[in-house]
């Protein structure tokens, strides 16, 4: 039987909804495994959308940032089991403060870090870090890393997720969505950044059967200021925001998918339909070797390679066309991708069973 536990997660918002969308999983999945959370996030205002269930479900509690480093809450509440910094998160100081002077001893304190497939991550991943000063000076923390292979935390994954997907009305999805998609062209979801290749792509479906469907946000953005340098559009419609099943949804019902950062990437490898990540950029371009090493961990062919670098601005070379023997490799290699992710356990019962053998050693 599982350990009821009570998590408190942690989650700062920084420009776009992805940390959120993990940590929002993670909870879901906690409470369905019978566990009790309290989501810490300085903006939750994306939940309305993303978890519009929220406010109903039982043994949660969605509480706001700055209410952890007020004194009359915190004595309010019951001292958790497990904290959670999520992607590097610092907890505020009265919280850590709190808790070291109301229990006897610390609960256990895991920092969830970002997903890599970089060949550290193994190395990181469980290692213990002592907190060397701050009210919690000589406790522990344990860095949890997500990732692809053995010795690594793996991905958040429903326990229903594959039956969800079983029960899909494919067929009745595109229709609602795409009611004009002529017969033989294919359904392309748009979700990035400002990629630099996306006028290649939208040049690439002008005169062609396929249809784009393009997500709100910075995807929209995008489309929009790239249109006005085209001779003619290609076919393409905006879609709302959804929630995150109907985000997966969307992904299931598309014969290729765009997706960026974290959470959509793990959602685009469940999917099993082919895809390209906009990898989340940053200054000093260390995102391109953590770029390849996902693409050799998806033993990825040489066009989607290609594809991949193109689209997050590696290279400044021709998009690869979208022809039938590229979607054949690309959807080879999805399917053994994820088959080989689903011989793993998922990121949350490996979380829950680490706790639990903290416990039993403590």
């Amino acid at each position: 039987m599982k350990t009821h536990r009570l998590w408190d997660i942690f989650c700062t918002v920084i420009d776009n909804h992805g940390d959120l969308g993990v940590c929002w999983r993670l909870t879901r999945e906690l409470l369905a495994q019978g566990q009790s959370v309290r989501l810490w996030v300085d903006d939750a205002s994306a939940l309305a959308w993303m978890a519009p269930e929220a406010d109903a479900l039982p043994h949660l509690q969605v509480l706001h940032w700055a209410a952890a480093s007020q004194h009359e809450l915190l004595q309010s509440l019951a001292p958790a089991d497990v904290w959670i910094e999520a992607f590097g998160c610092t907890l505020p100081e009265a919280f850590v403060a709190h808790g070291v002077a109301t229990r006897p001893q610390q609960p256990a304190w895991i920092n969830l870090e970002y997903l890599s497939a970089e060949d550290w991550v193994p190395r990181m991943h469980r290692l213990p870090s002592p907190v060397m000063s701050g009210p919690a000076q000589g406790w522990t923390k344990d860095f949890f890393y997500p990732g692809f292979t053995e010795g690594t935390g793996g991905l958040l994954r429903e326990t229903d997720l594959l039956a969800r997907q079983h029960r899909f009305d494919r067929a009745a999805w595109r229709q609602l969505h795409a009611p004009d998609l002529e017969s033989g062209g294919l359904l392309v979801s748009l979700f990035c950044y400002e990629p630099a290749a996306l006028p290649q792509l939208m040049h690439q479906l002008v005169g062609t059967p396929h249809h784009l469907l393009v997500t709100p946000g910075r995807p929209l953005a995008a489309v929009q200021q790239a249109l006005p340098h085209m001779p003619a559009p290609p076919s393409w419609s905006a879609l709302p925001y959804t929630d995150q099943n109907g985000f997966d949804e969307m992904l299931w019902a598309c014969d290729l998918n765009f997706v960026r950062g974290e959470d959509s990437l793990a959602r685009a490898l469940w999917a099993g339909q082919p895809f390209i990540w906009h990898i989340y950029p940053q200054d000093d371009n260390a995102h391109h070797a953590k770029l390849e090493a996902f693409l050799a961990w998806m033993r990825a062919p040489q066009s989607l390679r290609q594809a991949h670098r193109v689209w997050n601005g590696i290279e400044n070379t021709a998009w690869p066309k979208l022809n039938a023997e590229h979607r054949e490799t690309w959807s080879e290699c999805v399917t053994a991708a994820r088959a080989r992710l689903r011989l793993k356990n998922p990121l949350h019962s490996q979380l829950m069973a680490f706790v639990q053998a903290q416990s039993s050693s403590s």
